[in-house]
């Protein structure tokens, strides 16, 4: 099943960017948002949101906060799934 999310998801492109004001309430909400709509998204994270974490740290943490899967993460862009 992840195979053939990761086919769907190469075709996507991401839907919300995370910048310099990082993981707001309302970048949370709207994420949730955006999962509810579409169940797959791309999320885009900005070098200036990471601060003190890490990007893979980053990503757990909004997979955690959104109650999605984090399916895959390839350097700044994250890709999440919620049934």
């Amino acid at each position: 099943m992840s195979k053939e999310l990761l086919e769907t998801a190469k075709l996507l492109e991401p839907v919300l960017r995370i910048g310099k004001s990082g993981l707001t309430e309302s970048v949370i909400e709207e994420i949730k948002k955006q999962l509810q709509k579409k169940k797959l998204i791309k999320i885009k994270i900005l070098k200036s949101a990471l601060e003190d974490k890490d990007k893979k740290e980053l990503a757990k943490e909004i997979a955690q906060k959104t109650d999605s899967d984090l399916i895959h993460q390839v350097g700044f862009v994250i890709v999440l799934y919620r049934k």
